[in-house]
């Protein structure tokens, strides 16, 4: 009985340990297959940039009364209306106050300012297009550029789940109304509650509408 039992233990033995040998190796192929994909899907993302890019560089060569500027960050803009008094511009612990227009690349209105309505933005510390956050840095008050986004800095592969859809270069035209310090904005809006809601108790005319700090900033 000894014997059988001790040959039994044997068999159960080896077949573990062949299983696990074959599961092993049976791993290694999904590994090389998910290696494979990556690299083709970095190939894809590369020939789409480039595609992109030379779209947009056409546009700049049939927009030539334009001066268009190549930014580090792999867009391009060109300015409307410059402020070249002020040398200020919004950096982190900012309050930005801006309207913006978004178009595609043939210059077809897909968002217009009136539906944006004017955007508050807490600088760098908010999900705003990755292009646009950048882009906001640049500006000084009072300033209007078009800038031209690649998909990758725009809304990517995904859209906006909206009216933008997977991998969409975009025009953005923004203008600059005001930044402020965080601190001077939030006074501003703490203080202009009560005096909008005595103004209503008297029947007079409303103050305009201040926007209270947002927790995202997103296209609506």
């Amino acid at each position: 009985m000894k014997l059988r039992h001790s040959i039994a233990l044997l068999t159960f033995a080896m077949v573990a340990v062949t299983s696990c040998k074959q599961q092993q190796e049976a791993r290694r192929p999904l590994s090389q297959s998910s290696g494979s994909f990556m690299k083709k899907s970095v190939e894809r993302n590369k020939k789409l940039v480039a595609t992109e890019e030379d779209v947009i560089k056409g546009i700049i060569k049939n927009n030539a009364s334009k001066k268009y500027t190549a930014s580090a960050k792999g867009y391009w803009y060109t300015y409307e209306i410059a402020n070249t008094n002020d040398t200020l511009r919004p950096k982190r612990g900012d309050v930005a106050l801006f309207n913006y227009e978004v178009k595609d690349l043939k210059g077809n209105i897909i968002y217009n300012e009136l539906e944006l309505r004017p955007q508050v933005y807490y600088v760098d510390k908010q999900e705003i297009m990755m292009g646009l956050r950048d882009a906001i840095k640049l500006m000084r008050k009072g300033e209007k550029i078009s800038f031209l986004f690649p998909s990758h800095i725009a809304y990517g592969y995904h859209g906006d789940n909206k009216k933008i859809g997977p991998n969409v270069p975009l025009q953005v035209t923004v203008t600059l109304n005001n930044f402020m310090p965080e601190a001077v904005y939030d006074k501003g809006t703490t203080a202009a509650a009560p005096i909008a809601t005595q103004q209503k108790a008297e029947k007079a005319l409303p103050l305009k509408p201040v926007a209270a700090k947002p927790e995202r900033d997103t296209i609506n």
